[in-house]
């Protein structure tokens, strides 16, 4: 479909681009700034005039909850959140039932991506079979099904020397690597940051330690390896500044850091509320304040959702029996902007890290807007707001920002030239 959208203040900040211009769209693709090319005939016109017209969202981590697990969301709902979200590429984690490390599972979730058409799915394959740690998956094959990346969520491999051997495999392939960094021995039990906000609830504690102990150790074996690697769920300003370090040594390693973790601390966690229940947890407000400095720095490239939505019954239950997870994805943008409107990022910084940063991180063909691109982008508005929960499209409802006035909104996501989600 040709479609003509009229008047957006357009920034690309892959491009550097911030400007007003029409832009003009055709076979999905972005075919003109400014000027239609000859022979355009419009078949669609969108009167962008006051909006912001950026790359669709990149979102790193995003649970689709499918297979397996569909009373907690499935590829066609959560999709759909992520599109109103401004979100139009996404990577799904391997944590799904059966596990992601067969062609075949990885062949069903991208089927089914492509039947709902909100966005486009990226898996993330199994690193090792089961995610048990132990043997690897069948990386070659997952890649040429289409996983763009390999990791093991949030479960340690059986040894490093495994660990080790995995990341061989994949320098030898130009895999990228996604490394979740948290000590299984020094988490266990844990449900909150070890420190005085947990003490005084009686809650079992995390301490930083536990992911600087193992990011310690992965860069460590990056460094040996040459692997490329990409860091997720940071969660400690100690972390950050370890990144910073492997960076500033020319080490090939990108990092992420979830929405949350920039807005919210432990100091949450008083009144018991599971909504506030994550996993790696929230820590302190230093620690906060660390990761947004990074994000400003660049030493971390990406704002990531990870979405895990919840059946109602996950989060009815004493805290350190609920299970661990927020369902925010279609609330990624408004909830980013906070970032802008309390001064931390400027407009174009922040997307950066919500388009070309994640996109360049884990090599998608994203993030940009290009002569030939992929018509892949967000229009949205800056002078409106977005009451979270007044329409809800994910399965999952445990939000802690439910009920909240958040700054922006998005108009329009468009997929391939197509709109996904009108608001």
């Amino acid at each position: 479909m040709r479609t003509h959208i009229h008047g957006a203040r357009v920034i690309d900040p892959a491009s550097s681009m911030d400007r007003t211009c029409d832009l003009f769209l055709d076979a999905g693709k972005l075919v003109a700034f400014d000027q239609a090319p000859a022979g355009f005939v419009a078949e669609q016109s969108i009167d962008a005039s006051g909006l912001i017209a950026a790359p669709g969202l990149v979102d790193l981590s995003a649970a689709l909850r499918e297979p397996g697990f569909s009373r907690k969301g499935n590829i066609a709902s959560e999709t759909l959140a992520a599109a109103a979200g401004g979100v139009t590429s996404l990577c799904c984690p391997p944590l799904t039932k059966p596990v992601l490390d067969t062609p075949a599972v990885a062949e069903l979730i991208l089927d089914r991506a492509r039947e709902s058409g909100h966005a486009k799915v990226y898996p993330i394959g199994a690193l090792s079979k089961g995610l048990a740690g132990e043997q690897l998956a069948e990386l070659v094959a997952l890649r040429d099904t289409g996983c763009v990346a390999f990791g093991n969520g949030m479960a340690n491999f059986a040894s490093s020397r495994v660990l080790c051997r995995a990341m061989e495999y994949a320098t030898t392939f130009d895999m990228t690597l996604v490394i979740h960094s948290q000590d299984a021995d020094l988490a266990a039990g844990g449900i909150a940051h070890e420190g005085p906000t947990a003490s005084f609830l009686g809650l079992a504690g995390i301490p930083e330690s536990a992911e600087t102990v193992a990011l310690s150790r992965n860069l460590l074996l990056v460094e040996q390896t040459g692997v490329r690697a990409h860091f997720t769920q940071l969660s400690s300003a100690r972390g950050a500044e370890m990144i910073a370090a492997a960076q500033a040594r020319g080490l090939p390693v990108t990092a992420d850091v979830a929405l949350y973790q920039l807005l919210l601390t432990d100091e949450m966690l008083h009144g018991f509320s599971s909504l506030y229940h994550v996993q790696p947890p929230l820590r302190t407000a230093k620690d906060r304040d660390g990761l947004r400095q990074a994000l400003k720095d660049g030493v971390i490239q990406a704002i990531a959702s990870h979405h895990q939505p919840h059946e109602a019954d996950a989060k009815l239950a004493p805290f350190a029996a609920t299970e661990p997870g927020i369902s925010s994805v279609e609330l990624l943008l408004p909830l980013a902007l906070r970032l802008v409107e309390e001064g931390l990022l400027d407009l174009p910084t922040l997307l950066a890290r919500l388009s070309s940063g994640p996109a360049r991180a884990l090599r998608l063909p994203a993030g940009r807007l290009a002569i030939g691109a992929p018509a892949d982008l967000v229009l949205f508005d800056t002078q409106t707001q977005t009451l979270a929960g007044a329409q809800w499209l994910s399965k999952g409802r445990n939000c802690p920002f439910i009920g909240q006035q958040l700054p922006g909104k998005v108009r329009y996501t468009l997929v391939d030239g197509r709109i996904s989600y009108r608001g």
